[in-house]
């Protein structure tokens, strides 16, 4: 009995041992163990395209597999964790639940669906919203068109910044040595054959874009679409918070229709910035 509870209590300590040197857990001393493994277990589900199997997640975490099994038990049952039928794991569909009600507490989301229902511009295109997280942007909110794109854009989904025009707005509001800085730690992955891989080429895309008031992508994301991006502001004013973008099909798209949907996104996003209460040229250089 005694060996049994001071083999018990030396799994214990060896687990949070190991948890201390999970990289980047990023937590403060006094954390709860279990829930830095939790929350580290969740990180690695999310980053992996795939689902992903006991042993991987075991080798991930550098946890005992009793521990990451006990673990996703936990996280299935409270419906943050999906467990398939080959006992592989990925999130589960309350993650979705959270981040919606995350979501519609935040001002530019609300403020973004509730301007695509006051102003009705591009009802054929599907119009999406963006933040910068790292090197990519994340969408945050969407607006389907009528039209279809062969392509679903969804709440989530997370994409290169230097590859897709609502990053490349945002990209633009950033000091040159930030966005040096991102490229090296990104390395600029390419999407498509026609994706800027090159930092001195993004450079000189997004003087562009200071200069004229939005950003293109010519079918960097996805063959066959080019999709056009501006920069939102609130009143902080510093760095732009969010970009709106809209994806059109390139061989249905004459320079009339494009130079329409060059407005139209201006105008969502100096409307949705005056919004949020940006004020004077952070306004203006989004519809100049």
């Amino acid at each position: 009995m005694i060996m049994s509870k001071a083999g018990k209590n030396g799994s214990s300590k060896r687990d949070a041992a190991v948890s201390a040197d999970i990289p980047g857990n990023g937590f403060p001393k006094g954390s709860v163990p279990a829930v830095v493994k939790a929350v580290r277990l969740l990180e690695v589900l999310a980053a992996a395209k795939e689902p992903l199997a006991l042993a991987a997640l075991t080798d991930a975490l550098e946890l005992p597999k009793s521990t990451i099994h006990a673990l996703c038990a936990t996280l299935v049952h409270s419906g943050l964790v999906r467990r398939f039928e080959n006992g592989s794991y990925h999130l589960g569909s309350h993650i979705m639940d959270l981040s919606h009600a995350f979501l519609s507490r935040t001002d530019v989301t609300a403020e973004f669906t509730s301007l695509g229902d006051s102003l009705n511009l591009l009802p054929e295109e599907t119009i999406i919203l963006s933040v910068l997280d790292g090197a990519d942007v994340v969408y945050v909110s969407c607006r389907n068109g009528t039209r279809p794109l062969g392509l679903n854009f969804r709440i989530g989904m997370r994409l290169p910044a230097n590859c897709t025009a609502s990053g490349k707005a945002l990209l633009s509001t950033l000091p040159e040595e930030r966005v040096v800085e991102l490229a090296q730690a990104s390395g600029l992955p390419a999407l498509t054959r026609k994706s800027v891989t090159e930092l001195p080429a993004l450079m000189k895309q997004l003087v562009l874009v200071r200069r004229r008031g939005y950003s293109v992508d010519d079918e960097e994301t996805h063959d066959g679409m080019v999709c056009l991006g501006a920069p939102v502001f609130d009143s902080n004013s510093t760095h732009a918070i969010a970009g709106i973008g809209v994806s059109l099909l390139k061989s249905a798209t004459d320079t009339q229709q494009k130079n329409a949907a060059i407005r139209a996104i201006q105008q969502m996003a100096s409307e949705l910035s005056r919004r949020l209460g940006a004020q004077g040229l952070y306004v203006e250089r989004s519809v100049s």
